[in-house]
């Protein structure tokens, strides 16, 4: 966690409430294509402490993504996946 001042930089106003700002914390992502559902729970991001929007960074959306395509194209209908860093 170190002296305090990463987290002051990752701190951002909620673009979604406007009134909160956020932390890091971990959310579950939730992805649908077709008839495939895709959840992956424990997903590092930055939490609105006001309304609860979570942002992921892009990287980790682009893999999000990535996984749940792999998954409507092996016919999966529905997976719950704990989310391991890469």
């Amino acid at each position: 966690m170190g002296n305090g001042f990463q987290e002051e930089e990752d701190v951002m106003k909620c673009v979604i409430c406007k009134h909160g700002e956020t932390h890091p914390g971990l959310t579950t992502v939730t992805l649908e294509r077709g008839s495939t559902t895709l959840v992956v729970k424990s997903i590092p991001a930055q939490i609105c402490e006001n309304c609860g929007e979570a942002y992921v960074e892009d990287t980790l959306a682009a893999r999000l993504l990535q996984d749940a395509e792999e998954a409507a194209r092996a016919g999966v209908q529905v997976e719950v996946r704990e989310y391991l860093a890469a």
